[in-house]
């Protein structure tokens, strides 16, 4: 990003960018910068808030008045989001807690459907609220997830669905389907206050079925004798963090 616009400046084409990183930016010295201290992968703050994001994007378009760089301005602001736990307000969906052992493979499936089935109306109404959704990265189809990911307890090396792409890519690309779901499920619920990525992880991988599933199919991964499997299981599916909670 930095040496492309370092490349338009020549052109004499003034460029601005927002920066997630400071220090990375004050090493490359863009010719105008605004840092935001937002969360990774949210430049403009939290979803839905058109009228902080537009207050974000002046901000940068600003710096176009500054005739010489670089320029590194800081935003002043903090991203509105609430730390609170998420929490089911209406037409409430029961996860099993941690402590609850979970029946045979089949079953397990079964009620991972439930619990899809059970946040369908929200997740739907997610979609038409926001015209998107970023559900389907894997190439699967929808209800063939539950299926895929619940054969991982049982067989070693289970059918691919999408056999354009190796397996172990189909596996952690249907895992981000799986929470693609559920967090546009649950922020579309009236009373969650746009919660930040922390609140949302802490949820999926704590209080739903899902979550635990994935946990169980990560402890098949690591034993598979698929070497892209193991790193899958090891380092991809289910991120450091959670994976440290769960030690600790």
């Amino acid at each position: 990003m930095g040496g492309l616009a370092h490349f338009f400046e020549d052109e004499g084409i003034p460029t601005t960018q927002i920066s997630l990183i400071r220090i990375h930016t004050e090493k490359i010295q863009p010719p105008r910068a605004l840092w935001v201290p937002f969360e990774l992968g949210r430049p403009l703050g939290v979803p839905d808030d058109p009228d902080f994001q537009k207050k974000v994007l002046l901000a940068a378009l600003s710096l176009l008045e500054k005739d010489q760089g670089p320029v590194l301005e800081d935003f002043p602001e903090d991203a509105p989001q609430s730390d609170t736990p998420v929490t089911q307000l209406s037409c409430p969906v029961s996860f099993p807690g941690q402590e609850v052992e979970l029946p045979e493979p089949r079953k397990k499936c079964e009620a991972l459907k439930q619990e899809i089935l059970s946040l369908t109306p929200w997740y739907d109404l997610a979609v038409e609220k926001r015209g998107r959704t970023t559900v389907g990265v894997s190439g699967v189809a929808w209800e063939l997830i539950p299926d895929f990911l619940s054969a991982f307890l049982t067989e070693e090396a289970p059918e691919n669905p999408n056999p354009s792409m190796a397996l172990p890519q189909v596996l952690n690309l249907a895992v981000d389907d799986i929470k693609a779901f559920y967090t546009e499920a649950i922020t579309a619920q009236p009373g969650q206050n746009s919660p930040s990525s922390q609140v949302l992880s802490d949820w999926f991988w704590n209080e739903t079925l899902a979550g635990k599933m994935i946990f169980e199919i990560r402890d098949v991964c690591k034993k598979a004798k698929d070497p892209f499997l193991r790193v899958v299981g090891n380092v991809m599916l289910i991120p450091a963090d959670q994976v440290n909670k769960r030690k600790s």
